[in-house]
């Protein structure tokens, strides 16, 4: 054998092996015809195994890496090779008939072929594990954020994205569904949910990917979408194939319909605008699509968490008072404090900056200055000898997962030596057992010191009788949407559920209070079922503080 010859040989098939992307199993390219002619190789064969255990149960798979096409029963070499990660490959490579046999020379050049090509399949085990790795999810064995991404860029690049839709959702309840089903059933329904999804995809440029626990992103062409909202919109899948019970799923979905390639967009910017439509949905409803309109309010969601620090410590909100109204003698029996912004010479309504707060941690910075303001303005009213009555403040579901709730809210009405009976904390009710568990330990923290407590906007959700008869609250705060409205068909069976829910809170020794009073009829409503307390625009809208202690002052009695 000529040394120049083989050298050559090498070189060539060393340089071709590393542009190979998967060398598992490399076709027979030019390089490797040549190296093996040069080593008199026939054909080459290879079986791996999993492990030792595999090897013992013939359970293999096997490649052929190189065959000349001619007679190759002659003589042959094997080698067992065990990996770092306990893989097992065998390797054969077999003589090729008509040649020269091999020589001591000829063997140990054919031994650095062995393990050089046992490198190659090294690298290239290792390359299918770092793609599995950066692009698929494990749990779910499906691909992840960065196969979005990396399709998004080809797209982009192919100046084919404006042809795709990227669908953001997110499972609904999904946890709950896992504490009915269990975490392994729970997961098969994931399974089978998004699967149906993926039949409706043609996976070469569309994928669904999870982003995380059960939050999914797809990039899909437009004609796919409608199909795909269908199905998110929800639908019935079975557990497994032993029992015929069935769940529902559904989505919370943001949609963002991308735009002829005029507009220049960056797959930053898909993912961006689509998770901006989700969110959006999160607060709102079951799906949104990006618009220029979902910009502008990002925007203003942007400005107002920017502005608020700064606010908060200029004090540019105000505190209003809303009057609370005993309906026997038409006169102020207490009070709800509400926030407004007073910013830039302009104020701002609570229904513009409330939702965003309410997306972090800003809204509970904003509760507990509103206490401290209430609180101060009650010792004020106290020092001057004014009348004072009961003021409740609202505080966001945010505060539950604070273990030391009670003693910032305790320390905040004892710093003004504000005595206890005169606030009133109001909670809306909770949709998980672990925001139940840290209301309870609230309310009943509350209840010890003295402080009121009040069930929020109840009936505006799924209330549940758990609520009222687990937690010892002191005032039921019954939601407008109980109250008839005039334009709607449920109103009658409305009055018999706003009369039981009064006669129940009222046997259990709870007070009732009605918002959202607009009209005489309600109030005619709210006397003939004994309800005695009324808050709502038919009364009093909420008042600066100076006009509330005019009314106050004056022991103002409103119109019978």
């Amino acid at each position: 054998m000529n040394t120049n010859e083989y050298l050559t040989a090498l070189e060539k098939f060393i340089s071709a092996m590393y542009l190979i992307p998967d060398t598992l199993a490399p076709d027979s390219s030019e390089a490797m015809e040549d190296l093996c002619y040069v080593l008199k190789i026939g054909k080459i064969d290879f079986i791996a195994y999993d492990n030792e255990a595999s090897e013992h149960m013939g359970l293999f798979r096997s490649y052929c890496f190189y065959d000349c096409g001619g007679s190759c029963d002659g003589d042959y070499i094997t080698r067992r090779l065990i990996t770092p990660d306990d893989n097992i490959a065998v390797y054969k490579i077999i003589h090729r008939d008509g040649t020269d046999e091999w020589t001591e020379l000829d063997r140990g050049r054919i031994e650095i072929f062995i393990s050089l090509l046992s490198t190659f399949n090294a690298r290239g085990r290792l390359l299918k594990l770092t793609h599995r790795l950066t692009f698929f999810d494990s749990e779910l064995d499906m691909y992840n954020l960065r196969q979005f991404m990396k399709t998004v860029r080809v797209l982009c690049k192919a100046e084919r994205i404006d042809e795709f839709t990227a669908v953001y959702f997110n499972l609904k309840r999904f946890s709950i569904v896992n504490q009915q089903i269990g975490r392994e059933n729970g997961t098969r329904v994931m399974k089978k949910f998004i699967g149906m999804i993926d039949g409706l995809l043609d996976h070469q440029n569309e994928f669904v990917c999870r982003i995380g626990g059960d939050n999914f992103i797809i990039i899909l062409e437009d004609t796919k979408l409608e199909p795909v909202l269908k199905l998110l919109n929800g639908t019935g899948i079975t557990i497994d194939d032993s029992r015929s019970e069935r769940i529902f799923i559904s989505a919370t979905v943001g949609v963002y319909v991308i735009p002829d390639m005029d507009s220049f967009v960056l797959p930053t910017d898909i993912m961006d605008r689509v998770s901006m439509a989700f969110h959006i949905a999160k607060l709102t409803q079951d799906v949104v699509f990006f618009d220029d309109a979902l910009l502008t309010r990002s925007k203003r969601h942007n400005d107002i968490t920017a502005s608020f620090p700064k606010a908060l410590a200029d004090e540019e909100f105000l505190v209003y008072y809303q009057p609370k109204i005993a309906l026997d003698g038409r006169n102020i029996a207490g009070a709800e404090a509400l926030s407004r912004w007073y910013h830039n010479g302009r104020l701002i309504s609570p229904a513009d900056f409330i939702p965003v707060l309410e997306q972090g941690r800003d809204i509970c910075k904003l509760d507990f200055y509103v206490l401290d303001k209430v609180c101060r303005d009650i010792r004020r009213w106290l020092d001057t000898g004014r009348k004072v009555v009961r003021i409740s403040v609202n505080l966001s579901r945010r505060h539950l997962s604070d273990m030391d709730l009670l003693d910032r809210i305790v320390k905040i009405i004892d710093k003004h030596n504000v005595p206890h009976e005169l606030i009133e904390i109001e909670l809306t009710e909770t949709t998980t057992d672990v925001e139940f568990k840290d209301l309870k330990r609230t309310i009943s923290g509350l209840q010890h010191t003295g402080i009121s407590t009040s069930v929020d906007d109840f009936g505006i959700g799924y209330s549940s009788l758990n609520l009222i008869k687990e937690l010892p609250w002191n005032v039921l705060k019954l939601d407008k949407s109980l109250l008839p409205d005039n334009n709607n068909n449920n109103d009658e069976q409305k009055g018999i559920m706003f009369k039981y829910i009064v006669a129940m809170a009222q046997e259990m020794g709870l007070e009732c209070i009605a918002e959202g009073v607009e009209t005489k009829e309600h109030v005619e409503l709210l006397t003939s079922n004994s309800c005695k307390l009324a808050q709502g625009y038919y009364f009093d809208k909420p008042l600066p503080v100076e006009e509330f202690e005019t009314r106050l002052d004056e022991n103002y009695i409103y119109d019978k």
